[in-house]
């Protein structure tokens, strides 16, 4: 199983949370319309004339516009993809890649959670399941926001269980 960091000596996953697909697919039609109705617009308008160089240039532009919108949309998937939330038996990490050559990585013990809370409104959260999760922590980073997550009331459940077996490892009590 890949993990978004390397784990720490007896530390185990317990979920990797992602954001929706409802979060990535609006921008994606975005794109397709950004790339589409321009090239769509010019081809019509260099159509109309009988000489072929506009209708030639046209196309040419076209292409490259094609490559940069794919190029864009990529990017789009690669951010969505790469911007994940891992919860382990001990701690709960954020990790974003916006593009290659970036990369951010967040971590915050179990202990330190102070709250969690789940939001879910309107109707395209409450119909497709999905919402965001608030985690208060007392370190550094004082809060994650695990965004548009789907079943954030599961993930609130896994992370308020595996926090509480987490304290109670720490301080030495039995379950």
């Amino acid at each position: 199983m890949a993990h978004i960091v390397e784990l720490q000596p007896g530390e185990e996953q317990v979920l990797l949370c992602r954001r929706h697909w409802i979060a990535l697919y609006p921008q994606l039609l975005l794109d397709l319309l950004v790339a589409a109705v321009p090239i769509g617009l010019l081809l019509w308008a260099t159509t109309r004339t009988e000489d072929t160089r506009p209708q030639q240039i046209a196309m040419a532009a076209s292409a490259v516009w094609l490559i940069v919108m794919a190029f864009r949309a990529y990017f789009h998937w690669y951010r969505w993809r790469n911007d994940a939330w891992l919860i382990t038996n001990q701690r709960i990490v954020d990790s974003v890649r916006r593009h290659w050559f970036h990369r951010a990585v967040s971590s915050a013990d179990l202990v330190d959670i102070q709250d969690v809370s789940m939001s879910r409104s309107g109707v395209l959260q409450t119909t497709l399941d999905f919402g965001d999760l608030n985690v208060q922590t007392a370190s550094e980073l004082q809060r994650f926001v695990l965004a548009k997550i789907p079943d954030p009331a599961a993930v609130l459940t896994i992370l308020d269980r595996t926090r509480d077996e987490a304290r109670r490892a720490a301080t030495g009590r039995p379950g």
